[in-house]
């Protein structure tokens, strides 16, 4: 009996994507049928791409329908794995493209100002990402996907990780609300993202559990590589046991809010200045703080409202935040200005530095600027200013 499998979105709008029909059989070979606007160009490199990815797979009699609307050969692959295996076709295995790009570790402390969230399912969001300037990316597996579309995204997703240059962003994955996200982690793991963000923790325990099927994935496919930790509190009660949350594993580094689900939690709307949350974004900074981790804040919802954003951005940094979510490029540059210290303060910070150096120099004990004497912690806040502004570039790097 056959049995028909598809993926991928077909419409006039589509664009960098395509849709993959495919009817298993029990003999009959192969039989191909490609629609494409540049199949004068590429429909060869199509068939042979649809012939290597079901042999690769396994599979030996199909037919098989491809609407192709752009999309890139990870694109395509991503889609024909996942028709057959709806098709229910006995697979071998997978079908992982050749990995085209380099994977350089991100530190556990790189900035994170920025955190572009790009649906998980949308190919055309994710091969332009990295010209933005983000100092990460997120391929989103959890709210931007319909259910039905989980299994499709997760290969997709894990194509994008072996074969988009994300220009030195953070290649981040937000998985799905445990248990399902552990599924995510079985075929996410092996390509070794930077950081694996956990949405709807509410306790601890969330966080080791995901550990552990981390390590138990690495020890099966011999991979070694850290993978960061970064839980969402979307909830009353993940905001009570922030600190714990925070501390639950050594491979850590943030802890974020989501306050969509948070407000709706307490009941209450989300305004633009929010007061609602305040209680919840400043236990998260403090809890942040203790655990030794970054803070990082919630989306701006609104993407035309770029005062706004400014706004909530430089309250954001006030309060202890490190950075915050976005969910348009155009989001990017106003929050990159407002976690950057100003040029005044940059100034200050660097007479207050240099003032603690000529003093150790001396072999003085007390730091004075001026008429002032200089306590050790606004020291070590300027020596955090001049540092993040060596980082961001706004200062040149320290002479070794």
């Amino acid at each position: 009996m056959s049995q028909r499998g598809e993926s991928g979105t077909q419409g006039d709008d589509v664009r960098s994507d395509c849709h993959v029909a495919i009817e298993s059989r029990t003999s009959g070979g192969l039989q191909v049928e490609v629609t494409s606007k540049v199949e004068a160009f590429y429909g060869t490199s199509i068939r042979e791409t649809i012939e290597d990815v079901l042999g690769t797979l396994g599979a030996e009699h199909a037919r098989v329908s491809v609407d192709d609307k752009g999309a890139l050969p990870f694109v395509l692959e991503a889609r024909i794995e996942a028709a057959a295996r709806r098709a229910g076709v006995q697979l071998k295995g997978d079908a992982r493209p050749e990995c085209t790009v380099s994977r350089s570790r991100a530190g556990r402390d790189r900035l994170r100002r920025s955190r572009l969230y790009l649906p998980g399912n949308e190919p055309k969001f994710m091969v332009n990402a990295g010209l933005h300037g983000p100092d990460g990316v997120i391929l989103d597996l959890e709210d931007s996907v319909h259910p039905g579309e989980k299994d499709s995204a997760r290969i997709l997703v894990r194509n994008a990780l072996r074969c988009v240059d994300f220009a030195g962003a953070e290649r981040m994955v937000r998985i799905n609300q445990l248990p399902l996200g552990l599924e995510d982690l079985e075929i996410l793991v092996p390509e070794s993202p930077d950081l694996i963000l956990i949405p709807k923790v509410e306790d601890p325990g969330q966080m080791r559990q995901v550990q552990a099927h981390i390590e138990q994935v690495q020890h099966e496919c011999g991979g070694s590589d850290p993978i960061w930790l970064m839980p969402i509190l979307e909830s009353a009660l993940g905001i009570e046991n922030a600190y714990a949350i925070a501390a639950a594993t050594d491979t850590v580094v943030a802890v974020t809010i989501g306050l969509e689900d948070y407000t709706a939690d307490l009941g209450v709307v989300k305004t633009s200045d929010g007061a609602e949350s305040l209680y919840a974004r400043m236990r998260l900074v403090n809890a942040a703080r203790a655990a030794r981790v970054q803070a990082i804040d919630s989306v701006y919802g609104d993407v035309g409202d770029m005062d706004g954003l400014r706004a909530w951005g430089e309250r954001s940094r006030a309060m202890g935040f490190d950075g915050m979510g976005c969910i348009h490029p155009r989001q990017i540059g106003p929050i990159h200005e407002a976690f950057a210290p100003s040029a005044a303060e940059i100034e200050r910070a660097l007479r207050i530095v240099a003032a603690f150096e000529e003093a150790g120099a001396k072999g003085l004990s007390v730091v004075s600027l001026g008429t002032r004497m200089i306590d050790p912690p606004v020291v070590l806040r300027a020596q955090h200013i001049v540092a993040l502004a060596r980082q961001t570039g706004l200062l040149p790097e320290a002479q070794q």
